[in-house]
């Protein structure tokens, strides 16, 4: 499927009468001159597997191609600049990851966000639809629950949605929590493992403690004290930086993350599993996040939800509701801005 579509690249062989043939994955990413973009293009010219990078934005990325092409590592970068060079930067791309939007103010609720960023979310749906359609989208713009959605409407009416292919990056989520967590233990973060499910909005988000690995050390309080703090990091962030800005830097390394991972699955590697915001049937919302095990046709399969303690329970029943109305805004914006 995805290998039908990889350009071909003639490599040298040590023998001169013969050649290797071997693919080229490129990834576009929309919105590179933003805040989150700009560190995740550096982040991702490190990245083992990427042999072209993309970048697009309204303006500023033929200076940030320049910049990050310099680097001394694999890979050829390109800028493009404007809506007239987006379906460009698309095409042929195997994976597009998009990071387009405003970023959330103090006081700005996600109806408001969806309001200034659902529009450039289909616009960007469209155009891979034309340029990529068979590439495997990770979409990080806020708010995730309902723009997914939003992007899988356009999919639908332009005949090429794929839901193993599309993806919200909710990996900041699990990020957080393995921070928190660790600190909390006194261990290295990177050792914590923890499935966060939901959506990726705080009243949605639910990171699972009764599943820690390894086994969470704290009472009740604990739980209830860091859960809350997962849930409204990201206005910890937005509060910290005065309204200047939001949860960028993390996101950029979050995402660098479920690249990779994407990438890894992509050449074989197997059992490879990341929380994402995807099209699911394991709980009562036709999008779900949750732990998803990566192959090389996107998703391979959704894992089922584990045995709840009676905490998490409750939650799960009390964020469903919320997440329904999200997914429904999404479809129904979708349909508005499309007639």
């Amino acid at each position: 499927m995805l290998l039908k579509k990889f350009k071909a690249k003639i490599v040298p062989s040590s023998f001169p009468w013969c050649v290797m043939v071997r693919t080229v994955f490129k990834v576009a990413i929309v919105g590179a001159g933003g805040g989150i973009g700009q560190p995740l293009s550096l982040l991702l010219r490190q990245v083992e597997g990427i042999d072209e990078l993309a970048l697009h934005d309204l303006r500023g990325t033929k200076g940030i191609a320049a910049d990050t092409g310099h680097i001394s590592e694999h890979g050829t970068v390109s800028g493009y600049v404007g809506k007239e060079e987006l379906e460009p930067a698309l095409l042929g791309a195997n994976l597009v990851v998009v990071t387009a939007g405003m970023p959330r103010v103090p006081g700005m609720t996600r109806d408001h966000l969806m309001q200034a960023n659902g529009g450039i979310a289909i616009h960007v749906t469209k155009a891979i639809a034309c340029a990529c359609p068979e590439a495997l989208i990770a979409i990080s713009t806020n708010p995730i629950n309902i723009v997914v959605p939003t992007a899988a409407e356009v999919l639908k009416e332009a005949g090429v949605f794929n839901p193993n292919h599309l993806f919200g990056i909710t990996t900041l989520d699990v990020v957080r929590s393995k921070k928190f967590i660790g600190d909390h233990m006194n261990i290295n973060p990177l050792k914590v493992n923890i499935p966060v499910i939901g959506g990726h909005t705080g009243p949605t988000i639910l990171p699972l403690f009764s599943q820690c690995q390894p086994a969470f050390r704290g009472d009740n309080e604990d739980i209830e004290r860091l859960t809350h703090r997962i849930k409204e990091a990201g206005t910890e962030v937005v509060l910290a930086k005065g309204g200047a800005g939001s949860a960028t830097l993390s996101m950029a390394y979050a995402t660098c993350c479920f690249v990779q991972s994407l990438i890894r699955a992509q050449n074989g590697q197997e059992a490879i599993i990341e929380c994402s915001f995807v099209a699911s049937d394991v709980a009562d919302a036709p999008f779900f996040a949750g732990p998803v095990e990566l192959g090389k046709e996107g998703i391979k399969r959704c894992l089922k939800i584990p045995q709840l303690n009676e905490f998490e329970q409750k939650s799960l029943d009390k964020l469903l509701p919320i997440l329904r109305k999200n997914i429904e805004d999404g479809v129904n914006f979708a349909k508005t801005f499309t007639k």
